[in-house]
């Protein structure tokens, strides 16, 4: 049995490493199913105001894998999404190379879709790339695509949490004005939206500081080789290097694709469909489709303390989350998905040639995929078992102080706040 972190959560796998902290494949033993779970170190008051400003994101959409849940122990801190197991965009290009024009279309169509929602909210990703945008594991079926990853992410009027002219972002998916030290702003994450479709349709990296320099000495191109013009006057509209002259929102973007797929040539017949393979892999022995196997040898002990914000913590009882609609409804991905796998039904996308064709998904493992994979947990920081959670009795009849591990989760929470407070200050 692996770690079970804040009394709820029990660690299983790692799956992934971001770039502030490892991702987990986890137990909920509270909702039982299987989730993601970010585990971060609590460094410094910094990583932990970026924690807070990504875990306060609460956005409901089939296509935006936004934080759920949060826990802290020790001197860590984790926070939960759903599972998606077809790994990310770059995956889907390891295994095929540059894709069809129909099937970009559709992923564009969902990223711009889950990007208005966002965009709704008052708030700018910041960070759009192929790696933040994660696949269900659909197999030869409709594909299901996910933008997650809101650690840099701002509402727009917000005080930033970097330096003046510090420039946050992945570089190759800046947008110009991000470059100059611009506040940040909704055509920014246009911008990447427009360099993620170029890598897509030609299957590498684009040259966005050769795109602009182009586009501001010669004007807008002619469309590359193997990218539709229709499309490319949509794709155009977004990598224009004047914000002015960029489109201005997600919805006006994504109606001018629309109209762009009616224009697009039929898909050869000797087209393949393109499948999203599941990037996770089996899961450990210990563990089956309905959680752990021997499920009466692990008593999950009552949640540390922490502070939870918008009250969804491990420690205080929340209400139940809505549940969800799983969207992997195909035999490929029953064997390996989780028991509960959430994900809302996909919105209406443009009209594409790849209906719901249900295929064996093969076991795929990390070196045949690229999937990422980190070295498993040391079998001696991996506890079997928890002890009871009833509390000690003094001698004399009293209650006993709390338990160490209690103390530092408490002063973990008293630091957190500190913290905030100490910036707050500093921004006066």
């Amino acid at each position: 049995m692996g770690e079970i972190f804040g009394g709820r959560y029990e660690l299983i796998d790692p799956i992934g490493r971001g770039g502030a902290g490892a991702v987990w494949r986890a137990w909920d033993h509270r909702r039982r199913r299987y989730v993601a779970a970010k585990v971060l170190l609590q460094s410094d008051a910094h990583t932990l105001l970026r924690f807070v400003r990504e875990q306060a994101l609460r956005i409901d959409h089939p296509h935006v894998l936004a934080p759920a849940s949060w826990a802290a122990d020790d001197d860590k801190v984790l926070f939960t999404m759903d599972l998606v197991g077809g790994g990310s965009l770059g995956h889907v290009i390891g295994d095929y190379g540059p894709l069809p024009p129909r099937f970009v279309c559709l992923l564009l169509d969902q990223l711009l879709s889950g990007l208005a929602a966002v965009h709704a909210e008052g708030v700018v990703h910041r960070d759009i790339k192929p790696a933040n945008i994660l696949m269900e594991a659909t197999g030869t079926g409709r594909p299901h695509l996910r933008l997650s990853d809101f650690g840099i992410s701002m509402r727009k009027g917000e005080p930033r949490l970097t330096e003046t002219n510090y420039v946050v972002g992945t570089p190759g998916y800046f947008a110009p004005e991000q470059l100059l030290g611009a506040e940040p702003d909704f055509p920014a994450d246009l911008f990447a939206v427009g360099l993620v479709a170029l890598y897509l349709l030609r299957g590498s990296k684009p040259d966005s500081q050769g795109l602009v320099e182009h586009f501001l000495a010669h004007g807008t191109p002619g469309a590359p080789e193997g990218v539709p013009a229709p499309l490319w006057d949509v794709l155009a509209g977004l990598l224009q290097p004047d914000p002015q002259s960029r489109f201005r929102t997600a919805t006006g973007a994504r109606k001018a694709l629309a109209e762009a797929v009616e224009l697009l040539p039929p898909p050869a017949p000797d087209e393949d469909p393109v499948e999203v393979f599941d990037q996770l892999g089996p899961l450990p022995p210990a563990f089956g489709p309905q959680g752990p196997l021997a499920t009466a040898a692990v008593t999950p002990q009552a949640p540390t303390a922490g502070v939870a914000p918008l009250g969804a913590s491990a420690s205080v009882p929340t209400a139940a989350e809505p549940t969800r609609t799983d969207p992997r409804a195909t035999a490929s991905t029953a064997s390996t998905a989780p028991a509960a796998a959430t994900a809302p039904s996909a919105p209406s996308a443009p009209a594409a040639p790849y209906s719901a064709v249900p295929a064996q998904v093969p076991a795929y493992g990390p070196s045949e995929t690229g999937s990422f994979h980190l070295p498993p947990p040391s079998a001696a920081t991996v506890p079997t078992t928890l002890a009871s959670t009833a509390p000690p009795v003094r001698t004399g009849g009293g209650i006993a102080p709390p338990p160490a591990k209690a103390v530092a989760s408490i002063l973990a929470a008293a630091l957190l706040c500190f913290a905030v407070g100490v910036w707050a200050l500093t921004q006066l």
